[in-house]
């Protein structure tokens, strides 16, 4: 549980260890060059070509390959083309949100042929546990599927996992959700081998996988939402830190006085200084200060600035200065290529890209890309099949292999 790295360690030894190594061999190089003849396969992978016959063959019986048709090269009998079947295997996929909870079903090929979502209503972790569960029931039937069908399930959601304690900590905004656990919970209704990870970290690797950030080997993804979060990929891969808390820039000390220690009496807020600052209630606080007391939310607040009103466009700039502190913070630090934003802030990048660029020419002569995310609502349930991915396609020949 928790950030788990899945796969097998090499098959050496036995001629069945040496036939099972030889069916992966075959099956990596259908996965990533796509579908292939026989001959074509033996020359990529150096097998000879009754090796790849016989890992063929292997692999169509489980159900693992299939034939896609016939390809006419020259003379000849024309040569059986393999592709990897992606119905072998589902992954699901949830983001579970302050507001909402959202799922998806994709096979092997990474298609999604499922997909829900739903408002959370919960009130409690034990309530929020149940939702999540009917949701999954729901969203698998939806695919026509169940639940021997998915070789593996990924949860998105704020806070910080932590497998020893089987609790996500740093996750204020989900009442009850940082108590001991918690993973076990889940993973008692997900069933085992759940992988679960932070939602930030889910969303870089969404638009680094199909989003803003592809082809970018070192960028940071900022989430600006109910809460305040950040992904970092350098060179290519998440990078986590020790306790898997790099990113959590919503403890940055925003507001720090500037003589001097706080006040004795003065207690951080729960969620972190900058979170408290910069998150979308913060957003509508500050509309509100100026004058717009019917704002309910900050898509309240862009939608006004975006028509032009005076204390909406003013209550963005604030926005906008708060969120150059968050900026050049991490940008000092990591020197990303690129800042992805996220989030139900920072999706109004339309709004905010100019006033946060100026507030950090201010700041910094440190000034990288500041873009939008380019997956929205999909960003993390993206990000989650990803790694879902990976762990199902190590998996799915040991589950079938089981099952045979």
């Amino acid at each position: 549980m928790g950030n788990v790295t899945a796969g097998s360690g090499p098959l050496v030894g036995t001629p069945a260890n040496m036939r099972q190594l030889n069916q992966r061999v075959v099956l990596e190089r259908l996965r990533t060059g796509g579908p292939a003849t026989r001959p074509r396969i033996a020359t990529d992978t150096g097998l000879s070509k009754p090796t790849v016959g016989q890992a063929l063959l292997d692999l169509e019986q489980d159900g693992l390959v299939r034939t896609a048709g016939r390809s006419i090269a020259g003379q000849g009998r024309a040569a059986v083309v393999y592709e990897v079947n992606p119905s072998a295997g589902h992954v699901l996929a949830i983001d579970i949100g302050r507001r909402h909870i959202r799922f998806a079903v994709a096979d092997l090929a990474g298609e999604v042929v499922a997909r829900l979502d739903e408002r959370n209503r919960a009130r409690s972790a034990r309530a929020l546990v149940r939702m999540v569960r009917e949701g999954a029931d729901r969203a698998v039937a939806a695919a026509g599927l169940t639940h021997a069908d998915v070789v593996s399930t990924v949860v998105g959601s704020p806070g910080v996992p932590d497998p020893r304690a089987k609790a996500l900590h740093q996750a204020p905004n989900l009442p009850g959700w940082e108590r001991k656990g918690l993973l076990s919970e889940l993973e008692a209704e997900l069933g085992p081998g759940l992988i679960v990870e932070n939602d930030a970290n889910l969303i870089a690797l969404g638009e680094h996988e199909a989003g803003a950030a592809r082809g970018v080997d070192v960028f940071v993804c900022v989430l600006i939402g109910t809460g305040v979060g950040m992904g970092i990929v350098v060179n290519g891969s998440l990078f986590r830190g020790a306790h898997g808390a790099a990113g959590e820039i919503g403890y940055l000390p925003y507001g720090w006085p500037a003589h001097g220690m706080p006040d004795a009496s003065y207690v951080a807020p729960p969620q972190g200084m900058l979170e408290a600052a910069a998150g979308a209630d913060a957003v509508v606080r500050s509309a509100v200060e100026h004058g717009l007391t019917q704002v309910r939310t900050a898509k309240d607040v862009f939608d006004l600035a975006r028509d032009g009103d005076a204390a909406a466009k003013q209550a963005v700039w604030e926005e906008a200065a708060r969120l150059a502190f968050l900026v050049s913070s991490v940008v000092a630090v990591v020197d990303p290529e690129l800042v992805v934003l996220g989030g139900g802030v920072g999706t109004s990048t339309d709004l905010l890209v100019g006033p946060l660029q100026e507030a950090l020419a201010r700041t910094t002569p440190l000034t990288p890309t500041i873009v939008a995310g380019h997956l929205g609502e999909d960003a993390v349930l993206t990000g989650a099949i990803t790694i879902g991915l990976r762990h199902a396609r190590e998996m799915v020949v040991d589950r079938r292999r089981a099952r045979a």
